[in-house]
């Protein structure tokens, strides 16, 4: 499965379902696997991993603060 089509996928998922930790262990092993070391993200291997963490978090905030039912 290409790498794009694996963030639209978690991208989803985590917009989706609640607590989707399973894209950031998606996207971790992609970075395990793939992942190289990039200087424009200051040498760090888990590009995609922490993106996809922060992602997750600030959805979870801002899910909860969009709620209306609760």
């Amino acid at each position: 499965m290409p790498f794009w089509v694996s963030v639209i996928l978690a991208l989803f998922g985590i917009i989706y379902f609640k607590y989707y930790w399973e894209s950031t262990v998606l996207l971790f092993i992609s970075d395990l696997l793939y992942g190289i070391k990039g200087d424009r993200f200051w040498g760090i291997y888990f590009v995609s991993f922490f993106i996809s963490l922060i992602v997750l978090i600030l959805a979870e905030f801002l899910k909860k603060k969009i709620r209306l039912s609760k």
